[in-house]
């Protein structure tokens, strides 16, 4: 390290460095870890990222104790810390009875957080239909291959990191960094909702036919609303103030969850011919909920355009470009702890992906009709905010890994009961018992799901380096992504290939079998039928893939993950930061 601090403080920081104004700069007691050679003397006035012992790091709502004892340096003479004194906001911090020290959320940061929600249900919408009720509605008519062929629509979200630099670096200084993107992305979303509602007759009508063109226009849908995701996630680093820059993940959960579950579960619910009928109301057509959405989308667009305002941050333009971003992430990468931070995501999910991707699919063709799925996930709606908001406290203390570790457990647990009630899975029409006992069975690993979500992003919002705006982070969310993205289409495919059934077919009261593997998909399924008979499952390719899933799960989590993910979360905040070169 002594050739990092050896580096002339007039050299170039890295790339697309901002400079939030409410950052907290903390200097940390590493006596025990590293050399504490003297530092280069700076400008009074002058604030680097570039000093190990220096960090700017999210904090956590000062109402929770993080248990740790850090040495803070103030960068304020006595006399400006006095004048700062007099000026307190209604967000900052006031003597409670006891002597301590307590904040009180500012109105600026309640206006923030109501912002953020809304930015990120605008994306969840997406999200909801590309990978919730759409699949649903196309499992009628394609073989889970042909699903895993729509399931590459899931991916832009997941890859958005090639093409975040462009987004953090490139702006209108006029409109605003973050909103030169979010208001062209969110237009753009509003337009293709609106083009599927025109055209969703023709492209569901026969989607065995029309695969690659549904896969394509969602896969476009979903690539804007990640673009919009960058922005968003790059403006919610600076939009929170410090004190309460935790609950940005709060905001996240809470906006793309309503998202995610209006376009999933409502919306299958009120597009059920079922539902309708035993409510008495008129059934929703996919068209019409597009039209809404789009609406929606146009009114918030034009609400952020004339009535928001983005605040400005103070960046180097010469360090703007490109290129330059895309170094910093290489360099980013090349962060040993980092390198281990992207394996253990890349794997982390794939225990459950059998249980994620395929289960509801599952219980829907066992009998479970799609509005009692509806009304299962509805009920674990409100759970999962509850869940995501305790979440987020525990996440917040000096080890913010062990809730996410601790829910792999459970997680595990679900997955492999949810194998059972598939393979037992009772003839319809179900009971109130067992309809409870499935409603208690998705809400508690709905919550075990949502503290994983909500600890790992609490963790990588505060490791995240906030002078390299957007881009630290969505690298992190992008690997998290991936992680549960690319399983999903070998899982589906993996289902069809350990399937085997035949098709049984009566003639002249003798019994015919044609043992055909092209009865598990939807085109041998349809020649069976044709000719009168009935497809007969001898192997479910389900239960294999779930073994294989969970399997893995296990021993990944014993041997890679568990042992990694303690070693980095006590790891210093200096340690998450590139030097410049």
């Amino acid at each position: 390290m002594s050739a990092f601090r050896n580096k002339s403080p007039s050299e170039d920081l890295p790339s697309l460095r901002h400079r939030p104004n409410n950052a907290n700069v903390v200097v940390e007691d590493h006596t025990n870890q590293i050399d504490m050679a003297p530092l280069p003397l700076f400008h009074k006035n002058t604030v680097s990222s570039s000093l190990d012992s220096i960090r700017i790091l999210p904090r956590v709502p000062t109402g929770l104790s993080t248990g740790i004892e850090d040495v803070e340096l103030s960068l304020l003479s006595e006399e400006e810390r006095a004048s700062a004194g007099r000026n307190l906001q209604d967000g900052d911090a006031h003597p409670s009875a006891d002597g301590a020290k307590t904040t009180v959320m500012s109105s600026r940061d309640k206006k923030a957080m109501t912002l953020l929600i809304i930015l990120y249900l605008i994306q969840g919408v997406p999200l909801g239909l590309a990978l919730g009720s759409v699949p649903f509605i196309l499992r009628e008519h394609l073989s889970y291959s042909q699903l895993g062929v729509f399931a590459l629509s899931n991916y832009p979200y997941s890859l958005k990191l090639l093409w975040s630099p462009i987004v953090d670096s490139t702006f209108l200084p006029s409109i605003g960094r973050r909103k030169s993107w979010i208001i062209p992305m969110q237009l753009i979303i509003g337009s293709l909702m609106l083009y599927i509602a025109s055209n969703v007759g023709k492209l569901m009508e026969n989607p065995a036919d029309n695969i690659y063109e549904l896969t394509f226009v969602f896969t476009s849908l979903v690539l804007f609303s990640a673009t919009q995701d960058i922005a968003v996630d790059g403006w919610a680093l600076t939009l929170l103030s410090q004190e309460n820059l935790s609950y940005a993940s709060t905001c996240q959960t809470i906006g793309l969850n309503t998202g995610f579950f209006a376009s999933f579960t409502v919306f299958l619910a009120l597009n059920s011919e079922a539902f309708a009928e035993k409510w008495g109301i008129p059934r929703l057509e996919l068209s019409t909920y597009l039209r809404f959405c789009s609406l929606l989308c146009f009114g918030v667009t034009f609400w952020l355009t004339f009535f928001e305002t983005e605040g400005n941050e103070s960046l180097d333009k010469s360090e703007m470009t490109v290129t330059s971003v895309y170094k910093t992430i290489w360099n980013i990468c090349k962060l040993k702890h980092v390198q281990a931070l992207i394996i253990m995501h890349f794997f982390a999910k794939v225990g459950f992906q059998a249980n994620e991707a395929v289960t509801s699919l599952k219980m829907i063709e066992k009998g479970l009709g799609r509005e009692d799925l509806a009304i299962v996930v509805l009920i674990d709606f409100p759970f999962q905010i509850l869940g995501g908001w305790f979440a987020a406290k525990w996440s917040s203390g000096d080890r913010p890994l062990r809730p996410w570790i601790w829910a792999f457990w459970p997680r595990l647990a679900f997955a492999f009961l949810s194998t059972l009630i598939v393979y037992w899975f009772p003839t319809p029409p179900l009971s109130y018992g067992f309809f409870v006992f499935l409603i208690i069975h998705t809400v508690l690993q709905g919550l075990a799901s949502t503290i994983q979500f909500v600890g790992i992003s609490a963790f990588h919002t505060r490791i995240s380096d906030p002078l390299i705006g957007g881009t630290y982070m969505t690298l992190l969310n992008t690997f998290t992504n991936l992680g549960g993205t690319w399983p999903k289409f070998f899982v589906l495919k993996g289902v069809d290939y350990f399937s085997e059934a035949y098709c049984e077919v009566n003639e002249a009261h003798s019994e015919l079998l044609v043992k055909a593997i092209e009865c598990v998909s939807e085109h041998g399924k349809d020649v069976c039928s044709e000719i009168g008979g009935k497809c007969i499952t001898e192997r479910d390719g389900y239960y294999y893939v779930s073994a294989i899933c969970m399997s893995f799960g296990v021993l990944f989590l014993v041997f890679y993950i568990i042992p990694t993910a303690r070693k980095l979360q006590a790891l210093p905040m200096y340690r998450w930061r590139v030097s410049p070169e």
